[in-house]
């Protein structure tokens, strides 16, 4: 692996996206669209927003960077530029890292925009304070970037790529505890949920809202979803044939 070559293609995935207008507003203006909706559906229940907005901010930059992640990494493959890139001296990790900090670094945008939007406009208020509220966000980020990275690597079209999302998402949105609590649900699903990555996002920013103090609790669930974004990004590496 080259921390040269794992810049380059870095710069030329942001180079490329910066055009894209369409796919930045996705991802820098949606999000914060989302949260101010939602806060004034539940209007005349604040209280009921304020807790469920922190974990929302869990939610929306892992599922918003999953989509665009497979996508464009699925337009690559199907307009050759994987192939060609395949066919130089570069190894595979330096192509998935290097995609992996492109997206992160909007992933990091994007939940400046969204928690100082939640945080400042929206006027909800976290325990734990600004940093690990952020901190919780850009790792959510982190991990939708490379699970986005990984399973595009089993579809042969965007359309394909868009179907995971309900396939391998969703599941893991109906158990995280964002509608009930996991103690309340069948054992299975609690089973389902304790291997689940974004059950430990959702708790990280549950954490972050009802304790003022860092929490080994909150330790714990960073380290995990860290650690799954971490091997869905090795996995994703070995898994891109040099040949499409």
């Amino acid at each position: 692996m080259s921390v040269r070559k794992t810049l380059a293609t870095s710069k030329r995935v942001l180079s490329q996206l910066r055009h894209d207008q369409r796919t930045l507003a996705l991802i820098f203006i949606v999000p914060s669209v989302l949260l101010t909706i939602l806060k004034y559906v539940f209007q005349g229940e604040s209280r009921i927003f304020d807790s469920i907005a922190p974990m929302l901010l869990g939610i929306f930059p892992m599922i918003m960077m999953f989509l665009i992640t497979s996508i464009v990494t699925l337009r690559e493959r199907s307009s050759g530029t994987l192939s060609r890139l395949m066919t130089m001296p570069i190894a595979k990790s330096d192509f998935i890292f290097g995609y992996a900090i492109a997206f992160c670094l909007l992933g990091f945008v994007q939940a400046l925009i969204s928690g100082g939007i939640m945080l400042g406009l929206l006027h909800v208020t976290v325990l734990g304070g600004t940093i690990p509220t952020m901190l919780v966000a850009v790792l959510a980020a982190f991990l939708g970037t490379a699970l986005g990275l990984f399973t595009s690597a089993f579809a042969r079209s965007e359309f394909q790529a868009v179907q995971f999302l309900p396939a391998f998402i969703f599941p893991q949105l109906l158990v995280c505890g964002l509608f009930v609590a996991r103690s309340e649900m069948a054992k299975v699903l609690q089973w389902f949920a304790d291997i689940m990555p974004l059950t430990y996002s959702v708790d990280a920013m549950k954490q972050v809202t009802v304790s003022s103090s860092w929490t080994g609790t909150l330790t714990r669930d960073l380290i995990v979803v860290a650690c799954f974004a971490i091997a869905a990004l090795i996995l994703g590496s070995a898994t891109i044939r040099r040949q499409e």
